[in-house]
């Protein structure tokens, strides 16, 4: 169970125990006329507390008044990482607590109205939290990526207040049973090291940002209020069919009026009452970008809710957009409203120059602007949870999204054991419960590149893909394997087979001509085994932009081009059979931890990390838009793309 936050820091700086999931429901803060919300996003007070033990903060209590009374602070913008922003070399590299304040002025109908709810919303902090208002313990939280809450409206609402002060300290050490893994090694050597001396080790390949990620956020609700929505849909011939619930917190007595609109607003379907089924005659099917003539249509689901409370009558008013679509697998396709579909796409980072995984409009928009230039029609949010509005701009245009978990990096051993396999459950129930109601999103990942031949693996991925197929009926689960097909003991129960491969790049270096075989050859192996389509769910090759060598040689434009195309002949024979997509290891280049394998982060994207295209991404974007052409012969930006014209304008 959650530990309070003194008995968790009393066990040291490095170690912490496993916090139960959130409870409840994790809508996104939209706007209402029952709703209000208030943006925390811009400068906060920041400090890392570089004391041996990690812990001064604590035993000094930081958070009890203003950061700055206690000590020097920085200004730090939020969302971001806080290890690339400052001059300070130790501050990139730094492992323990940082702590974070913002003082927070409220509208003085949130502090004297005791019928509204008042919440504060954190979208992601990397990777343990303890968040206090006021000087008020109020939220704990344990691993990145996802969002969690308090309701705060007892401090706030408990004398006159016009402001209110936010702490969070937030601790980066990943151990062997954080999600992602890692351990702390000890460097004990004092003629080599300085006494105490620690280096964080980690088994993926990405740096490891830390800090507030993505946005904070005050929002309202009534007390009485809507607390969750689920929403799965199907279609019965041509008439689409949307299955909901509704949960109701703060009140016993209440009525719920559910109505279902169409993108010009015209009421299409309506019901009562917290569960139910809506049938939408002639309805308009979400379609993933480039596979229908009109694709990602979306409806907007309206939830009001009138209560009787002891402070009187009360409502709420909630919209979720809803995409009406399905998905299935066979023997060797995978089917979004019957048709086959192909994943053409790319395996992403949240990364980009001093913004570290800090979410950024801008760049957000960038990316899916290359997306649709790309002609990708999907990608895996590698290797954690990417932000929520890139899920809803994924909606929005008909991106497909394989939602991957953090669970990069399970390699040792007891990462397998039963604290590591409760935390890797609740992840998956912090996860289904934000992005469930996504129609873009078509399967869940819950690994990526684990020791899966470990004994051990097994019962693992049996428990965890169960536990999460058990959140959600209507998806296929599945994690990404770079384990032999005879010894990966995880693979029997995944619904879809999605393999990782270097070939010609981490082994038989620079010998291009070897690909087809070995390619050719892990695909059979794989479908003889387990009669499951497969995913070519990473491919590429390191290139430093404006390196160029003919013959091609390694870590060239060159070389980059020619082992993809080795890689597409097989595919092009192998998508006719069994093979279900292509995902390019990586849309752009990204950081990692430094060494002497890496130049400056990791360097196969196809763009830069400041987003310049490499000779790679034209030899995509012409295979892309040739595939999407043969899946769609009568989509119009399709014929125009194909005729030389760009059918977007952004």
């Amino acid at each position: 169970m959650a530990r309070g936050w003194a008995a968790w820091a009393a066990l040291g700086p490095l170690l912490w125990g496993c916090a139960l999931a959130l409870q409840g429901g994790m809508l996104y803060p939209r706007e209402s006329p029952s709703r209000e919300r208030k943006a925390l996003d811009g400068l906060w007070s920041f400090r890392a507390d570089f004391s041996d033990s990690r812990r001064q903060g604590f035993e000094q209590q930081w958070y009890r008044r203003p950061l700055r009374e206690s000590g020097p602070v920085l200004d730090m913008p939020v969302p971001s990482s806080f290890n690339d922003v400052s001059q300070d070399g130790q501050l990139r590299n730094f492992i323990g607590w940082v702590w974070y304040e913002r003082e927070a002025a409220l509208p003085q109908r949130w502090t004297q109205d005791l019928g509204t709810r008042v919440v504060l919303r954190i979208g992601s902090a990397h990777y343990y939290a303890i968040v206090w208002v006021n000087g008020v313990h109020v939220a704990e939280h344990e691993g990145g990526h996802l969002p969690f809450e308090a309701d705060i409206s007892k401090l706030v609402q408990s004398g006159p207040l016009s402001s209110c002060r936010i702490t969070i300290a937030i601790n980066n050490t990943l151990t062997p049973h954080t999600l992602p893994p890692g351990t702390i090694l000890y460097k004990t050597d004092t003629s080599k090291y300085p006494k105490g001396y620690f280096v964080q080790n980690i088994n993926f390949d990405f740096f490891n940002y830390a800090g507030l990620h993505r946005p904070v956020l005050l929002y309202t609700t009534p007390t009485a209020y809507i607390d969750d929505i689920t929403v799965t849909t199907g279609v019965d011939q041509n008439t689409g069919l949307v299955n909901y619930q509704v949960f109701v917190q703060g009140s016993e007595h209440f009525e719920l009026e559910v109505r279902l609109l169409d993108a010009e607003g015209k009421v299409v379907a309506q019901g009562m009452g917290g569960r139910g089924q809506m049938q939408v005659p002639s309805a308009h099917l979400w379609w993933p970008y480039l596979m229908h003539e009109h694709p990602a249509y979306l409806y907007s689901l309206e939830v009001r809710l009138t209560a009787q409370t002891g402070a009187g009558p009360m409502s709420d008013f909630y919209t979720l957009p809803v995409g009406i679509r399905t998905v299935a697998v066979t023997e060797n396709q995978f089917l979004i409203n019957g048709k086959p579909f192909y994943f053409h796409g790319v395996n992403k980072h949240e990364d980009a120059d001093i913004r570290g995984k800090g979410f950024d409009w801008p760049l957000l928009v960038k990316d899916f602007n290359l997306l649709r230039w790309l002609g990708a029609n999907s990608f895996r949010t590698s290797h954690y949870p990417y932000a929520e509005e890139v899920m809803q701009l994924c909606d929005q245009y008909g991106i497909v999204v394989i939602d991957e978990c953090p669970g990069v990096g399970i390699v040792l051993l007891q990462s397998f054991g039963n604290t590591s396999l409760q935390h890797h459950l609740e992840v998956m129930e912090e996860l289904v419960r934000r992005d469930k109601n996504h129609p873009a999103v078509v399967m869940w990942s819950v690994a990526n590149e684990p020791t899966s031949y470990l004994k051990p693996a097994g019962y693992y991925f049996k428990t965890v893909i169960a536990h999460t197929k058990a959140l959600d009926h209507s998806r296929p689960v599945t994690f990404v394997t770079s384990s032999n097909y005879t010894a990966d003991l995880g693979a029997p129960y995944v619904d879809v087979i999605c393999v990782n491969s270097y070939y010609s790049w981490y082994h038989d270096f620079g010998h291009l001509e070897v690909i087809g075989l070995q390619l050719q050859t892990q695909f059979e192996n794989w479908y003889r085994a387990y009669q499951k389509p497969i995913i070519q769910s990473e491919y590429g090759a390191e290139t430093i932009a404006g390196f160029h060598q003919d013959p091609p040689l390694m870590f060239s434009e060159e070389y980059q081009k020619s082992l993809l195309e080795q890689y597409h002949l097989v595919l092009d024979q192998k998508r006719k059979e069994y093979v279900v997509g292509e995902l390019i290891w990586n849309f752009a280049d990204f950081m990692t931890n430094q060494s002497p394998t890496r130049a400056m982060g990791n360097k196969k994207g196809i763009f830069t990390r400041q987003r310049q295209p490499k000779g790679a991404a034209f030899l995509l974007r012409e295979r892309y838009w040739k595939l999407a052409n043969e899946t769609s012969p009568h989509h119009s930006a399709v014929k125009m793309q194909c005729l030389g014209r760009s059918p977007f304008f952004f």
